[in-house]
């Protein structure tokens, strides 16, 4: 499964009503590392951002990979 962008996680947080501090409480991680990710101004190690993915996707986030042309998004389950 590929990696989440800094854009996908915007929208999720967005999507949930997360803020970043809560975001990353709630995925134990720093939210100096969120917000550096959201900007794009760093990357994130694999980790890391396996627990954030996992945390947005066990509140129904579903991550959408980009097609051809396209960005990659986010769908929220039903």
């Amino acid at each position: 499964m590929p990696a989440i962008t800094p854009l996908q996680l915007r929208l999720a947080r967005t999507a949930l009503r997360l803020g970043v501090r809560e975001l990353a409480d709630a995925a134990g991680v720093s939210p100096t590392t969120v917000m550096r990710f959201e900007s794009e101004r760093t990357g994130m190690q694999t980790g890391t951002l396996a627990k954030i993915e996992a945390t947005l996707a066990d509140r129904g986030v579903l991550f959408v990979p980009a097609e051809p042309g396209a960005t990659a998004t986010i769908r929220l389950k039903d």
